[in-house]
């Protein structure tokens, strides 16, 4: 929420959910009001002494508060402190909006039926009695927590909205999946083109009127399933494709692993490819999304030697409060949530005399490290792949978090699917894995590809599919 054209006045009444999501969602209301009852204060207050990502979250947002309330008095606080101004796009300074802090625990409960002493209630009982105080302005409560919402409305709250400044796309069907489908034959539609050899790789500059909102390093395929290629520049009247053909992707190896369809073969071109330097993974369960980035991985260290190691992280909410109860060293205590990875590495060796001793070798031999997510913050990664997995658990800053740590030589590739996220307050449409699709989709370091098609079992794709 946050983007409103029209020029009614509006009072912004934010959950604490909001500022631990974007810590500077309060300034993103350009010309309105916006309200921060001390509630939100107090959670803010209790979140931010820990160790856990949030914290730091928390952190951030009372320092920004801090910033625009310091020169205020008690008074004006509660009477309204003006936001910084932004210029708008005609140069002109805009209408600027006030930060209200509101002492709800003055205001006596005016919902029947929601207990008191509850913060959530305390909260929304504070943008009712906003809602009955200014009747000549639409009083709007954001929050992230679905359920909260629904009980807002029940409680007599005319206007509740989820906090949307960071959204990108209206719809997860719009997600960028990486490729295009032409539809027929690619080459009958073509007509004259350039074409230059360098090395082994063909190149063809096409004419851009063929796929006008093309971006680099997406894949094309067409139906004839010969034809692949990849966008590796363009300009106002031409696309330079890189020939790549279905049947030379699906001869790829990467460790003793070969693509079973046109979408893993996309995927490996990219994971093999050491300029570009994200790789995002979307798809169902089954794809084989972490058996590639493990297998391309171990590919390039052990067999090409282009990187040093492999670092494997991922986010789950338990990590921060249960991993320091777990005995032994950061990669012992990591191992439960990274079973996934130990997992696929047994899947690569299960033909070997000893499974689990190649296992123990390869892990000693590629110096596979298991990391905390919230142990990722001020390190500066050198050399190394960066497997990022489950990462549509993470939020927009936490993903700005991990990306920023690569350093020269570094591959990242991002695993997710959006269809299990755990987190209680983000959706396919606000996962951070969603954002870094659409921000760095036309960046010419990154590649993403939606590996649509569920090759675990057939069980697992009559599931996917009917459940």
């Amino acid at each position: 929420m946050g983007k409103a054209n029209d020029n009614d006045n509006k009072m912004y009444v934010l959950d604490t959910n909001v500022l631990l999501h974007d810590p500077l969602a309060f300034l993103s209301f350009q010309e309105h009001d916006v309200v921060i009852p001390m509630t939100v204060l107090e959670e803010l207050d209790h979140i931010k002494d820990g160790k856990r990502d949030v914290s730091r979250d928390a952190r951030v947002a009372i320092r920004a508060l801090d910033e625009v309330l310091k020169d205020a008095s008690p008074e004006q606080m509660l009477e309204g402190v003006k936001l910084p101004s932004h210029k708008r796009v005609d140069g002109k300074p805009s209408k600027v909006g006030q930060l209200i802090v509101v002492n709800d625990h003055l205001y006596p409960d005016s919902i029947s039926g929601l207990p008191g002493n509850e913060n959530d209630h305390r909260i929304i009982n504070c943008a009712v009695r906003m809602q009955k105080q200014h009747t000549s302005t639409k009083v709007v409560l954001v929050t992230k927590d679905i359920n909260m919402r629904l009980k807002a409305k029940g409680a007599g709250l005319s206007y509740v909205e989820d906090y949307r400044t960071d959204q990108l796309i209206d719809d997860i069907k719009l997600l960028s999946t990486g490729f295009k489908r032409f539809q027929g034959d690619f080459w009958a539609s073509v007509g004259d083109c350039q074409t230059e050899q360098n090395g082994r790789d063909t190149y063809h500059h096409v004419p851009k009127s063929l796929l006008p909102d093309v971006f680099c390093n997406e894949y094309l395929v067409d139906d004839t399933e010969h034809f692949a290629a990849r966008v590796t520049g363009y300009d106002e009247e031409h696309i330079t494709i890189k020939d790549l053909g279905v049947e030379r992707l699906l001869h790829q190896m990467a460790w003793g692993v070969k693509p079973k369809n046109v979408y893993q073969g996309m995927a490996l071109d990219a994971l093999l490819d050491p300029n570009i330097e994200l790789v995002v993974l979307t798809g169902p369960a089954g794809c084989g999304k972490t058996l590639l980035a493990l297998a391309s991985a171990l590919e390039m260290i052990i067999e090409k030697r282009i990187y040093d190691k492999v670092i494997v992280t991922r986010n789950t909410p338990e990590i921060a409060e249960s991993i320091g109860f777990l005995p032994g060293t950061e990669e012992e205590k990591m191992a439960p949530w990274l079973a996934a990875i130990t997992d696929t590495l047994e899947v690569l060796h299960k033909n070997d005399e000893s499974p689990a001793t190649s296992r123990n070798y390869i892990m000693e031999k590629a110096n596979i490290q298991f990391k905390s997510v919230n142990f990722m913050r001020g390190r500066s990664i050198q050399n190394a792949v960066v497997i990022l997995d489950e990462s549509q658990n993470l939020t927009a800053s936490q993903l700005k978090t991990i990306i920023t740590r690569c350093g020269e030589g570094t591959k990242l590739i991002c695993t997710g699917n959006l269809a299990q996220i755990d987190s209680n307050y983000l959706t396919p449409l606000t996962s951070g894995l969603t954002y870094i699709v659409e921000r760095f989709k036309d960046f010419e370091g990154s590649a993403t590809i939606n590996l649509n098609g569920v090759v675990r079992s057939r069980l697992a794709s009559f599931a996917e599919e009917n459940l």
